[in-house]
């Protein structure tokens, strides 16, 4: 029995089971076979499709020509990552590494940090240029100039709580709901079946939605600072 609603997230105590635990965000790796690389099928296809398709976007958003493979593979290297855990966190019993700020800090902030020092130190015109958008009234630039530094200082914040919240925000739901189905009477759990279907499908939305948010987001990012 869970001692509170969110006990559901909680690493074990053990330090063998709490091993375990963040061993499973690099799982997907583990059971993917070796013919999925060899030997082409149809999930190779659709997936080497779709890391095409991100490729484009991103390189899109970088300005860069779309065969300059390299300036997208830490992005789209990302977009996988987030993607296979979001994924397997849907599944019983298999804990949800993305729902935790430990994991997801661990890549925003990197970074932000990275992109921070490079921009200060190889482009500081530019980087002090953007503290003042364009048009801005004399008057109001030192006010610019604050809210600017707090809406950059902010960011491997948001894209980590925004990735940490929208995943614990469905199971937590789900978990809710599973919860009282023992309590049910029998006409009310076809309901709740029904509902729970419908919450696992908004999930496995939100969770490809999350993963393509944070990658795109990161893309900007970096963008920013050319």
């Amino acid at each position: 029995m869970m001692s509170n609603l969110f006990s559901v997230f909680d690493p074990s105590t053990n330090m063998f089971n709490t091993s375990m635990n963040w061993l499973s965000t690099m799982l997907g790796l583990m059971t993917i076979p070796t013919s999925m690389w060899t030997i082409p099928s149809r999930n190779s296809t659709a997936w080497n499709s779709t890391m095409k398709k991100m490729h484009e976007e991103l390189s899109t958003l970088l300005e860069t020509k779309k065969t300059n493979n390299g300036s997208t593979l830490m992005f789209t290297s990302l977009f996988s990552m987030i993607l296979m855990n979001n994924m397997l966190g849907l599944f019983p019993y298999i804990f949800t590494s993305t729902s935790h700020l430990t994991l997801t800090l661990t890549m925003a902030l990197p970074l932000w940090v990275s992109f921070m020092m490079f921009g200060w130190i190889n482009n500081t015109k530019h980087m002090l240029t953007h503290l003042v958008p364009q048009g801005t009234p004399p008057i109001l630039m030192p006010f610019m100039v604050c809210i600017e530094t707090i809406s950059n200082v902010i960011r491997p914040g948001t894209l980590a709580i925004r990735l940490t919240a929208n995943m614990i925000a469905g199971h937590l739901l789900m978990t809710l709901l599973g919860e009282n189905g023992s309590s049910m009477a029998y006409p009310m759990i076809s309901m709740l079946i029904i509902t729970q279907i419908a919450l696992l499908t908004l999930e496995t939305a939100v969770a490809i939605i999350q993963s393509y948010v944070f990658a795109v987001l990161s893309t900007l990012y970096s963008s920013e600072i050319n």
